[in-house]
């Protein structure tokens, strides 16, 4: 059974060492974190990775596997280091003997991975192996580790989490560019058999930037600068910018963030787009996307069948890698075209904004609409869609019945024309995706119903709606019909549901 859990608890966790799959670890890592609140868990991760955690709630600690601790020497130094910090248990995300080996010579008491590459004996809890562990995606093959260690792994979105000066940051970035902005990452580390051609990458970005009348930014690492100047083809301006080796990996999630839609091959900035919550399309060719592939709603794989596919090999065994030739940009920008958030769309706050803040809204007599909530009725005619995004902590405290909320909820989808309506169950301290200001149920909201959120509007009664709004690029609008009558982060303050919806109309 799982150890008991206390604030004496210290887990060590070697992650990955790759970026795609680091990505794919952090259902397993917020999953430890949930099972083991009050522990201190520390990662131990290459640099190379080190940028996807570094702000994740979920982890206290990030230890760098660097090159101070190569070769035995090293190796024998770095089991030394992690021995005096007493750590109760390890967790091996990673499968390599190496990392078993490390658990080992700490002297870890409790040392959990699958049984694999040699390293059995050197495991507490070695968690078996019968080949159809590795047919499931990898999200779920690190979560079915934790789940046979006794530890509730449910299945949870990746999300990376970017602080408010990066996306801001990011934003300034692109602000030359017109919207929407495509995104391409035309390379792979994993090898030639992963990339589709330069020459096709550079007719999609030329359908999308006549069709749209927006840009294209193009993406790689130092190693892919030549392939981005292939596409490019001197035609850098206003319309394309080539950043292929110009920025860091933190910098890079948040510019994938900043754009409206994200074409790539089978790669680390594939699982970033997905993580941050950008609609994209992924090029499959000697892979296979039910293992690897892009998770969430709104997003496209494009891929050919073919006898010798998926041979997860690096280069193509018949030369001629027809998996990848037999895709046309024609059809790729059609994807695109497909998932390109389109629709604009009002978000309300409840509580406080479309009724009475009653202070954990539990029973119907407490609950009372503003007399003005027709009213965005006339946002539905403009051509608005509209969306509830509510923070309800009360259901994870136990003073608020989840299937109330729902009912409620109902009420604004039933009479009032909202096309969906979203909640954040979780209490502050679970540091969760979806709590506002995160931005986790407006990226839910673009995914399913195709929002564009720069051309949208979150209206609320509090900060927490404004830096919302912030975190996407969409206005905010304060409405002072809940305990705030200002906010420095509002585009605008109403006094009511009738202003909020002229003031939308008037300005489009």
């Amino acid at each position: 059974m799982l150890m008991p859990d206390n604030h004496d608890t210290s887990i060590l966790v070697r992650g990955v060492n790759w970026v795609g799959d680091a990505v794919m670890t952090i259902p397993a890592i917020r999953a430890l974190r949930k099972a083991c609140p009050g522990a201190h868990i520390s990662l131990l991760v290459k640099p190379s990775v080190r940028p996807v955690f570094e702000a994740e709630p979920a982890v206290d600690e990030i230890i760098d596997y660097d090159d101070r601790f190569r070769g035995i020497r090293g190796k024998i130094s770095l089991a030394a280091f992690l021995r005096k910090r007493k750590f109760s248990r390890a967790i091996l995300l990673q499968n390599a003997f190496d990392a078993a080996l490390l658990a080992f010579l700490a002297g870890i008491p409790e040392r959990t991975g699958y049984n694999r590459d040699g390293r059995g004996l050197l495991l507490t809890r070695p968690v078996a192996c019968d080949g159809a562990d590795r047919k499931v995606h990898h999200i779920q093959y690190y979560l079915n580790l934790l789940a046979a260690a006794g530890i509730r792994a449910e299945y949870t979105h990746p999300r990376i989490h970017l602080l408010p000066e990066e996306r801001e940051k990011a934003r300034e970035s692109l602000s030359r560019l017109r919207r929407p902005v495509l995104g391409i990452n035309p390379g792979a580390a994993f090898g030639s058999a992963k990339r589709w051609l330069p020459g096709r990458f550079a007719g999609v970005a030329s359908l999308f930037i006549r069709d749209t009348g927006g840009s294209v930014v193009i993406f790689g690492g130092g190693g892919e600068t030549d392939i981005a100047k292939e596409i490019v083809a001197g035609r850098e301006s206003a319309d394309m910018l080539d950043l292929a080796g110009k920025t860091s990996l933190r910098e890079l999630i948040g510019l994938i963030s900043e754009c409206d839609v994200f074409l790539t091959n089978d790669s680390g900035p594939m699982h970033i787009a997905y993580a941050v919550g950008t609609p994209l399309a992924a090029l499959f060719g000697s892979t296979d996307p039910l293992l690897t592939g892009p998770v969430g709603e709104g997003n496209a794989i494009i891929r050919k069948a073919f006898d010798c596919g998926p041979c997860f090999k690096r280069t193509c065994a018949r030369k001629d890698l027809r998996c990848m030739y037999a895709i046309t940009a024609d059809e790729v920008y059609e994807s695109i075209r497909k998932i390109l958030p389109q629709r604009k769309a009002v978000f309300f706050d409840r509580d406080g904004t479309l009724c009475k803040d009653a202070d954990y809204l539990n029973a119907w007599e407490n609950f009372e609409l503003f007399p003005d909530i027709g009213e965005v009725l006339k946002l539905k005619a403009a051509g608005f869609s509209l969306f509830g995004v509510s923070n309800q902590s009360g259901i994870c405290r136990g003073i608020v019945d989840e299937p109330f909320v729902k009912q409620v909820n109902d009420t604004f989808l039933d009479k009032y024309g909202f096309d969906d309506f979203y909640y954040c169950p979780h209490c502050p301290e679970d540091h969760c995706c979806c709590r506002k200001p995160e931005p986790g149920m407006l990226l839910s909201a673009r995914a399913k119903h195709g929002i564009d959120l720069r051309a949208s509007y979150v209206v609320g009664d509090k900060d927490d709606d404004m830096l919302l709004a912030k975190a996407v690029g969409a206005k905010g609008i304060l409405v002072k019909t809940g305990k705030k009558m200002g906010s420095i982060h509002a585009c605008h303050t109403s006094d009511n549901l009738k202003d909020v919806v002229e003031y939308i109309i008037t300005h489009g």
